[in-house]
């Protein structure tokens, strides 16, 4: 579609609570904020979804068009994306389906909406079938109220050391061997976890350190060896990101061994930071009253 048009369409979508008129009028649509793959900015398209299994689903069809559409190719360089459906907005994982869930899935959105069967025929490319998976709830209970800096940093490192364990789970639950690698799903989720750790670590960089030193000059100490973590872990991180680079994960065991070192430099780093930082941190408020550092340096 035009650029113009999707212009239209999402000022329209945005003023009328995710009504709107013209070819998209009485249907379901939503709004998908992707990362640019290269340029690192946002974009936002309009994009007809079904619900089947209890899923929230797009389908990557560029209308039968020979090549992929551009979101879903930033999806695969970032799997962390924004919906906005009605009058909600929330941040989903994008996971193409594989194999024969790809097919039943596809089947069930054919059978709501009869025109992507219409676009498959144009085409030999196999139209990606997308889950948007909204992230669950802490199976504890509630999120905890945040009031302070401490309780947003501590919040992120939930949310780091929850994820890491996910892909570690699925990594090794992977029987060895298979001839396609590890699946889109677990790449996904890797890469949503690396895109979750660079940005808290650039937040912290940028203003919750710099604004430590500044106020708690005894902590100078504290924070250079904080810095030197920063950077073995984003090592490790990059050498994920090196892996997951195909479509398919063709290095399993590799895969895994960076996983679990991962695991051991990211619990004993955020460990450190806690014991070090939360107590400091405490006292400061979030979101803050006026000028300061936040959790993702915004």
């Amino acid at each position: 579609m035009p650029m113009s048009f999707n212009l239209n369409v999402i000022k329209e979508f945005r003023a009328n609570g995710g009504r709107v008129g013209g070819p998209f009028e009485g249907g379901d649509l939503l709004l998908l904020t992707t990362t640019g793959a290269r340029s690192g900015r946002p974009h936002t398209v309009p994009l007809g979804y079904v619900r089947a299994e209890g899923l929230l689903l797009v389908v990557a069809s560029a209308a039968g068009a020979p090549e992929h559409p551009q979101w879903y190719r930033n999806l695969l360089a970032h799997p962390v994306a924004r919906v906005e459906l009605g009058t909600e907005a929330y941040d989903v994982i994008a996971v193409p389906a594989e194999g024969a869930r790809r097919e039943r899935l596809l089947a069930a959105v054919v059978r709501a909406a009869p025109g992507y069967g219409d676009y498959q025929a144009r085409t030999e490319r196999e139209l990606p079938v997308v889950v948007l998976e909204r992230p669950e709830p802490p199976a504890d209970g509630p999120a905890p109220v945040v009031r302070t800096l401490a309780d947003k940093v501590l919040e992120a490192h939930t949310w780091l050391r929850a994820q890491l364990r996910h892909v570690r789970e699925e990594a090794h639950a992977h029987v060895p061997g298979l001839p396609a690698g590890l699946g889109l799903q677990l790449r996904q989720h890797c890469l949503a976890f690396c895109d979750g750790l660079t940005h808290h670590h650039k937040g912290e960089d940028a203003a919750i350190f710099p604004a430590l030193a500044r106020s708690h000059p005894e902590l100078a100490d504290v924070l250079a060896r904080l810095d030197e973590q920063h950077r073995a872990i984003g090592l490790i991180k990059e050498r994920l990101v090196e892996l997951l680079a195909g479509i398919a994960v063709t290095e399993p065991e590799r895969l895994r061994g960076e996983l679990d070192r991962m695991s051991a430099e990211l619990e004993a780093h955020l460990d450190h930071e806690e014991a070090e930082l939360l107590p400091v941190l405490a006292g400061i408020p979030f979101p803050p009253a006026g000028p300061g550092p936040s959790a993702n340096g915004s």
